[in-house]
């Protein structure tokens, strides 16, 4: 049934990492600036997105397309970098002073879109607010091993944790580590005790120190935000004088856009889209390593999935190669964990199911399905690529005798379905945004988080809990990969999701545009992009 393939690891950073900023010659820097001065005068751009942002709050949202619109409204206290080392940003250093102390010493010449400062207290009202059980924010689980912030003085923060944790600096680096300015997380609280939703305030008033600030916004249609003139970094202005984010839900209809330029970017790509858009005269698709999983889940909850039997059966009966070559043209990695290879904790040491209908069939038959049953697959109706897959997987299914009905919704009920357990499978998506293997594993599987905070197979495994939380809190970072790999092999035998291909990054442009790079969890890095002559 399984099939073992050779070791290797990937090398991490050690736990006690130290982070600081280096300083900059005063006359460069007065030359710098005025390059960046003029510089910045660049043209708007337009980016189409396939789905509106659920929210603009970093508090209040984990999904791609409001991910990709935060990152130019906030600074979060360090950053990573194009090649994912983490460097500072409104820290000037992040140092482990004890196992479970961390001292951030911050930026002191930093405000707010709103004009107020940055400090200490505000770093306390961030960290404290995404933790907050009244706010119930999705990405909460990131900084759940935080007990206490604790301001020392006006730019100085310890941030206090239940034990060692060494996967902090990479967490306070994901876009919820994003910094709101404390007036408006004030009015976000007061709005809830006037009866108003979670985030409502923050989301319609998205106030932070980043590179451009929110200018105007139409649900279902656009958000459009203009540079920050003021940005803190005097010498790396925006160069785009502002970019808008069309909600573009065809694939079709984007491309025509590129083609047409109507849009500077468009993102995502299909790579049967590749070719079209290459051949065309003035685009070009840019194609990056990411650290995606696209993935068949299963809601363990619900029978026939509750039997490990049927969910390993059903890895049995996929061909992803086939998938890969025949849906993706080649233009993507077969999955043989949850994690991809640009990830810290990847390994090719891992329990793998072979391609075998026979074999699965016998396991169907094994659980009492020998005739096979009926289930209905939903999947993200946006993106084309996912529903291609779904009718595939379909096919590939009804051989062994499991008859799917595909079920394709758009994106904002596909997350609320699939966070309330309202499905039998689906196929979902998961992109590693700190390349840590504790936000690839820990929120997707582990059983505090079902539902939108990641698990939403609900799976719960007691050894598989264990494992995660040990290695959260291991500082020998051989000894924590060990962990990791050893609970990828427990999700191995216990088959909640089929772990299917790690897509390459695609992004649709025209030639004309540069600076643009992705982070391999997909996030737009847009500070440095803009139109040329």
């Amino acid at each position: 049934m399984f099939k073992k393939n050779a070791l290797w690891l990937a090398v991490a950073a050690s736990a006690m990492l130290v982070v600081t900023a280096c300083s900059n010659d005063p006359e460069q820097a007065e030359n710098t600036s005025d390059e960046a001065e003029n510089s910045a005068s660049g043209a708007e751009l337009t980016i189409d997105l396939s789905s509106d942002p659920v929210s603009l709050d970093p508090h209040g949202a984990n999904d791609g397309n409001s991910l990709y619109v935060m990152g130019t409204l906030y600074n979060k206290l360090v950053e990573f970098d194009e090649n994912n080392e983490i460097q500072p940003s409104l820290a000037t250093s992040l140092e482990q002073i004890e196992d479970d102390v961390w001292e951030a010493r911050l930026r002191e010449d930093v405000t707010f879109h709103d004009g107020s400062a940055f400090n200490a207290e505000v770093v306390k009202a961030n960290l404290d607010r995404v933790r907050d059980p009244d706010l119930g924010s999705p990405v909460a689980f990131l900084f759940d091993k935080i007990t206490d912030v604790e301001v020392i003085d006006e730019y100085t923060v310890h941030i206090h944790t239940d034990g060692p944790f060494s996967p902090l600096p990479s967490h306070l680096a994901h876009p919820a580590g994003g910094m709101i300015s404390k007036e408006a997380i004030d009015a976000d609280y007061e709005a809830i005790e006037n009866g108003e939703p979670a985030s409502s305030y923050v989301d319609a008033h998205p106030i932070g120190t980043g590179f451009f600030e929110l200018d105007s916004r139409t649900s279902g249609e656009s958000v459009s935000v203009t540079r920050n003139e003021d940005y803190w970094d005097k010498d790396n202005l925006a160069k785009a004088s502002g970019i808008t984010f069309k909600t573009v839900p065809e694939e079709a209809t984007r491309i025509a856009e590129l083609q047409g330029d109507v849009a500077d970017i468009i993102y995502p790509v299909n790579p049967s889209s590749i070719s079209e858009i290459e051949s065309a005269e003035n685009t070009t698709v840019k194609q990056s390593p990411s650290s995606n999983l696209t993935y068949l889940g299963f809601n363990t909850e619900v029978e026939p999935f509750t039997d490990k039997r049927v969910r390993q059966a059903i890895n049995m009966a996929i061909d992803k190669d086939s998938i890969i070559n025949g849906l993706l043209d080649g233009v993507a990695e077969p999955a043989i964990g949850p994690l991809a290879p640009t990830v810290t904790g990847y390994s090719q040491n891992i329990d793998t199911f072979e391609y075998d209908q026979e074999e699965a069939r016998q396991l169907l038959a094994e659980a009492g399905y020998e005739d096979g049953f009926d289930a209905t697959l939903t999947v993200n109706s946006s993106t084309a690529s996912l529903v291609d897959l779904a009718t595939y997987l379909q096919a590939q299914l009804e051989e062994i005798g499991i008859h799917v009905s595909v079920n394709p919704v758009e994106s904002a009920t596909y997350l609320e379905m699939t966070g309330d357990g309202e499905t039998e499978m689906f196929i979902g998506t998961w992109g590693t945004v700190t390349v840590d293997a504790d936000y690839g594993l820990y929120p997707m599987f582990h059983s505090s988080n079902f539902g939108a905070p990641g698990n939403r197979t609900f799976f719960a495994n007691e050894q598989l809990d264990d494992l995660l939380e040990q290695a959260r809190k291991e500082t020998d970072e051989q000894k924590r990969l060990a962990l990791y790999e050893e609970a990828q092999n427990v999700l191995a035998e216990e088959a909640p999701v089929v772990n299917l291909y790690h897509s390459v990054l695609l992004a649709g442009m025209g030639d004309d545009i540069e600076g643009f790079w992705q982070y391999p969890a997909s996030i737009f890095y847009l500070r440095d992009t803009e139109k040329v002559e």
